[in-house]
This record gives structure tokens, C-alpha cells and sequence, in this order.
């Protein structure tokens, strides 16, 4: 008697519904208990902070005002449009963080590079760079007082000892106080860089730094061919973020100069905090906050688009 074996169907792939798509996955709704903790602090420290400013952006706001606060719609962007004073702090912020941001990229990359190599005592190298970003800004702006003292401070001591002058007041001239006020910038902001940066050399296999210097590339060409396309991509992260914190800065300027002389340092923060409270323009600061939230948001959006750009090409 001969025996017939049926063909077994084929087999459906895991995971697969017979029209060839994946089933879709139920959503964990307790999953969200578990984001909750850490999404709660942001909604109401950040967010609600955020919509409770543009609300107020669009009122006349004022501090010791006894009537109710009226809706007043675009005014207050209006007179920011024609505001100078406005404007040219904006100026002066982005002179600011560009030039801190370059200056800390710069400085904080051939910092990395160097701490990087084979030094005696690179442990100890290492943590006394970090040392400017564990400090405060209140005691970074109160230590670079003493240093720009103009009578005693270390820098004219100095300038007087190698005869070059001294006596120069560098945080109250009209043409020094900018420059000042950035190289503290500068100072204070280059160790985080260089951790970043230092991370990505680490990150970078010295085997093609070794088989780059075999094939007799000179330090320039393996530093343009095989390092910096390691960095590049920390290199873009760290100095967008670098341009936001920098255009946001306030505490460090404040303690220095107080926004002076003459409005020389009066970055966009510290415009919006003197409107708001020392003038008790609430209204006005906040559409002052507003401006300055949608040029970092464009930014960031035009950079983020660049990176997700540059992703899919690669």
C-alpha cells in the first residue's frame, strides 16, 4: 500500500500577518508611569514657564500696576521692531557667541589634541583643564575682576613688569570691555569642548593613524584625513550647542559688567532681565524672550535639517 505525504504549507515568517506587513504593537500605556517622573519636571519648570512667557508676550503686563492686565495682541513686537536699543544688543550677543564659540573651538581643539598624546603626568594635565568648568559663574566673573582690577590686578602688574603700561581699566573702556568679557567667555567655556573633543580622539582607532604615518603622511594629512572626519561630527554637535549656551549667557556678563559700559556688553538676556525687572516691563521683557526663543529655534531646526541631510547622503 503506498502511502501519500501531503506537502506541509509553507511556513509564515514570526511576526508576519499573511499580507506580508508587520502586526502592529499595542501600546504600553504603562510604560508612560514610567516616563512620568522624568517628563513631569520638564513640563512644569520648562514648558509651562515657556507658554506662560508668550502668553504674557502678548499683554501689557507691568509690575505695581493696579488695574487688570489687558490684552493688548502684537503691540509689544511691534515697538520691538522699532526698538534700536533692542537690536543692537542682538548685535552684540551675536558677536558675542560667535566669537566664544569660535575661540573655545579653536583653543579646546588643540587643547584635546595635545592632552591626547603620550605626556608625562597627562592624569594630572587633564583634570586641571576641567578645573574652569567645575567653578561657578559668579566666582568666574568675581575672579576675572580681580585679574582686570585696574590697580592691582594681575594682568596691568604684568603689563607694567615687562614695560608695557598699565593702568588700564579694561571692563569700563568702550573699546576693551567686549574683548574682555569674551576672552573670559572663552576661559570659562573650553574645558567642556575639550572633554567632547578628547572623547571623539579617544574614539578614533590608532590603527589608521599608524597605517596613515606607514604610508609617510606628514601630521597635517592624517589630522585632515583620518581625525578630523572622526570629529567632525562631535565637532557640529558641541559647537551648536556652544553657540545657544553663549547667546544665552547672563550670570558671567552680569557679574563682570553689568551689561556696561555705556551698553558695550548688554547681551540680549541681560536687555529682557533689565526690562523686566528693573523697568518692571513684563509684558515687553517676555516678547523680548519670545524673539530671542525663535532665532535659537530656527538655528537649531536649520541645524538639525543639515545633519539629518548630511545623514541620509551618507
Amino acid at each position: 500500500m503506498t502511502s501519500v505525504t501531503e506537502a506541509s504549507p509553507p511556513r509564515r515568517p514570526a511576526g508576519r500577518t499573511p499580507g506580508g506587513a508587520r502586526p502592529r504593537r499595542a501600546v504600553d500605556h504603562g510604560a508612560w508611569f514610567l516616563v512620568l517622573p522624568a517628563l513631569l519636571p520638564i513640563l512644569v519648570l520648562s514648558v509651562g514657564p515657556l507658554l506662560y512667557g508668550i502668553l504674557l508676550a502678548f499683554t501689557d503686563a507691568q509690575s505695581g500696576r493696579t488695574e487688570p492686565t489687558q490684552w493688548i495682541g502684537g503691540l509689544n513686537f511691534r515697538d520691538l521692531l522699532h526698538d534700536t536699543l533692542f537690536w543692537e544688543s542682538f548685535r552684540i550677543g551675536l558677536v558675542w557667541a560667535v566669537g566664544v564659540t569660535v575661540a573655545q573651538f579653536l583653543l579646546a581643539l588643540g587643547l584635546a589634541l595635545l592632552l591626547n598624546q603620550g605626556l608625562r603626568l597627562r592624569w594630572l594635565a587633564r583634570a586641571l583643564a576641567i578645573i574652569p568648568w567645575a567653578m561657578p559663574e559668579v566666582v568666574v566673573g568675581i575672579m576675572w575682576r580681580l585679574v582686570y582690577n585696574p590697580d592691582a590686578g594681575i594682568l596691568n602688574e604684568t603689563l607694567r613688569d615687562i614695560g608695557l603700561g598699565g593702568g588700564r581699566d579694561w571692563l569700563s573702556g568702550l573699546a576693551t570691555a567686549l574683548p574682555a568679557v569674551i576672552v573670559v567667555g572663552v576661559w570659562a567655556g573650553m574645558p567642556q569642548t575639550t572633554v567632547a573633543l578628547l572623547a571623539g580622539l579617544q574614539n578614533t582607532p590608532r590603527e589608521l593613524h599608524e597605517a596613515a604615518a606607514v604610508d609617510g603622511a606628514s601630521a597635517w594629512r592624517r589630522f585632515r584625513t583620518v581625525t578630523w572626519p572622526a570629529l567632525r561630527p562631535i565637532a557640529l554637535a558641541i559647537t551648536a550647542l556652544n553657540l545657544i549656551w553663549n547667546f544665552n549667557s547672563f550670570a558671567l556678563v552680569y557679574v563682570l559688567t553689568s551689561g556696561g559700559p555705556g551698553g558695550r556688553t548688554r547681551l540680549p538676556m541681560l536687555f529682557a532681565y533689565e526690562e523686566a525687572f528693573r523697568y518692571g516691563q513684563f509684558g515687553y521683557a517676555a516678547a523680548m524672550g519670545c524673539v530671542m526663543v525663535a532665532v535659537i529655534s530656527i538655528a537649531l531646526a536649520v541645524f538639525l535639517a543639515g545633519r539629518l541631510r548630511g545623514g541620509d547622503d551618507a
